[in-house]
């Protein structure tokens, strides 16, 4: 089933988030005041093999809960991450996807969160 296009909002021809134009970051990050993890019901699953390392989702995070992996692709930190999906509305490339908490998600040994298949 193929994806439906969606529309990008002036998105622009941002290749990476030094691209963008300037806006407002929050610096300061909520980060061990705020676990706010246990407050989803979904959660982001970054498809690497379709992930161009814009950092996009970084950029647009409210909770700072997207890292920076030593090979330079993101990764979501769930202790922190809400579940609020603006890394998936914000994903140029559409590679984030919004799944169900009780979907198990694993860490490869880069740190790759990646959604496993549940069981009929």
């Amino acid at each position: 089933m193929a994806k439906e296009k969606k529309e990008t909002r002036g998105r622009g021809d941002w290749k990476t988030y030094a691209d963008m134009p300037p806006g407002p970051i929050s610096m300061k990050s909520t980060r061990g005041v705020s676990l706010t993890g246990g407050w989803r019901t979904v959660k982001p699953v970054i498809h690497l093999d379709e992930c161009i390392k814009c950092m996009t989702c970084w950029k647009f995070c409210p909770d700072v809960s997207i890292v920076v992996r030593r090979d330079g692709y993101p990764r979501i930190d769930y202790v922190y991450c809400k579940g609020c999906g603006i890394c998936a509305n914000e994903c140029p490339k559409e590679c984030i996807e919004m799944v169900l908490e009780d979907v198990p998600v694993t860490e490869e040994p880069e740190g790759a969160a990646v959604a496993e298949e549940k069981e009929a």
